[in-house]
């Protein structure tokens, strides 16, 4: 039993006659006879009269029939869905990833990804650190996490997009503003705003501090890089953070804060995470691409 074979026997108990859809399919009488002998034989019953005018199916025949075209009809809608699919015009792309990251590192791919495939749908799952976002995309049905480049994972690929040079966050009216660099030595002189310690980026900062021998004072911790920011220009502390894509660095144009860079520092590494890139869907793989490409071009403007 194949499904040419239910197709040709639907396609008989509508037409009610052998020749018309040999006719319609471009084939002889016998070959359509042929397909409905086999189901008779794999089935053990007969499935259709013979009349003068035609034929008509048996109660078997609409058993089968009815069936058969309730299958068929679910099948070639799957067809058409997974065409779709595949050509990108439809579907969903499903994204686990921070609280700020869609504002600093997808905007711009968001808006071109929407104009190209306006029929795909786009999904965002915030979690609070990259090993939240491992968690997730391993235990759900999630195409993409947009993650702090780590250690390796089990079960988890990770592809590096961009490096982001660590900048220090201080009001301009703090004697290091002016500076244009700040050395290693100037960092035990600071108060730092700590970020968070269960973040990748948390633990990269600290192992890098602690890496150039360089002890600070911390009294003041945020959830988030903007809050840091924030913090700092109410002048509660200095922020050592990562230089986003999406930022404006103040300059000397009377804003209140200074990023000034830390060149002593490993720049950030962040970028995609996925189960397995051979097997991502083509149009979260599209979305991936326009993201990277998106980031590159920004954070090439800013070198």
């Amino acid at each position: 039993m194949t499904l040419d074979d239910l197709r040709v026997f639907v396609a008989v108990c509508r037409a009610g006659s052998l020749s018309a859809v040999a006719r319609e399919l471009d084939c002889t009488q016998s070959a359509v006879s042929q397909h409905v002998r086999r189901l008779e034989r794999e089935t053990g019953v007969s499935l259709l009269e013979r009349h003068a005018r035609g034929v008509v199916p048996t109660p078997a025949g609409r058993v089968l029939c009815d069936a058969a075209a309730d299958g068929i009809a679910g099948l070639d809608f799957a067809l058409r869905r997974l065409g779709d699919l595949a050509r990108g015009e439809s579907g969903s792309v499903r994204v686990t990833t921070g609280a700020t990251t869609v504002r600093h590192f997808m905007s711009e791919a968001i808006v071109a990804f929407r104009r190209a495939y306006p029929r795909v749908s786009l999904e965002f799952r915030t979690e609070n650190s990259s090993r939240s976002c491992f968690d997730a995309l391993a235990a759900s049905e999630l195409d993409l996490a947009w993650i702090t480049v780590g250690g390796p994972v089990r079960g988890i690929e990770q592809r590096p997009v961009v490096e982001l040079p660590w900048v220090a966050a201080v009001r301009s009216d703090d004697p290091l503003a002016r500076r244009t660099r700040i050395e290693a030595s100037d960092l035990p002189g600071i108060r730092l705003i700590r970020l968070p310690r269960n973040s990748t980026s948390g633990a990269r900062l600290d192992a890098a501090l602690a890496e150039l021998g360089v002890r600070i004072s911390s009294d003041t911790s945020v959830a988030d890089w903007d809050t840091a920011l924030l913090l700092s220009e109410l002048g509660l502390g200095h922020a050592v953070v990562p230089a986003l894509p999406g930022w404006q660095v103040p300059g000397d144009d009377g804003a209140p804060l200074r990023l000034v860079p830390v060149p002593a520092l490993p720049p950030l590494p962040v970028g995609w995470a996925v189960r397995h890139w051979d097997a991502l869907p083509p149009l979260a793989r599209t979305f991936a691409d326009m993201v990277a490409r998106s980031c590159r071009e920004r954070a090439a403007s800013r070198a």
